[in-house]
């Protein structure tokens, strides 16, 4: 199972940024997908998630409206697009994998099987 995540850097606030999770073909098919994020001094939060069907996307309040999580199901790859950045958005952001999750259960960060290494995003005021 290997789930890697890339695109993290250092951004001006209002800048861009666009994360990627290559995923191996294993660990892509049928999973449903989400981006969390840790903080300094902060506990890992949700961000987004897509379906692996339909491409149902959920997103938190607190990026909505700023960031896209979209998938490649050809390159077994999940993007996180975030645009408008705020130096609240600091953090590491890890991509995940969920092969049985429901319902709004796929906010949950305990229902995901398996886990990236992190990409540092760092937004500068």
């Amino acid at each position: 199972v290997q789930l890697q995540a890339s695109g993290g850097g250092l951004v001006q606030a209002g800048g861009s940024l666009r994360l990627s999770c290559a995923a191996s073909r294993r660990t892509f098919s049928s999973s449903d997908m989400g981006w969390f994020r840790q903080g300094p001094g902060k506990e890992r939060e949700f961000v987004a998630a897509i379906r692996w069907s339909a491409g149902i996307t959920y997103y938190a309040d607190s990026v909505k409206g700023r960031f896209t999580i979209s998938r490649d199901n050809a390159k077994n790859t999940v993007y996180l697009q975030m645009n408008s950045l705020k130096p609240e958005d600091t953090a590491v952001y890890y991509c995940a994998a969920a092969t049985r999750v429901t319902g709004r259960d796929i906010l949950l960060p305990d229902m995901y099987d398996h886990w990236g290494q992190g990409t540092l995003v760092t937004v500068s005021s």
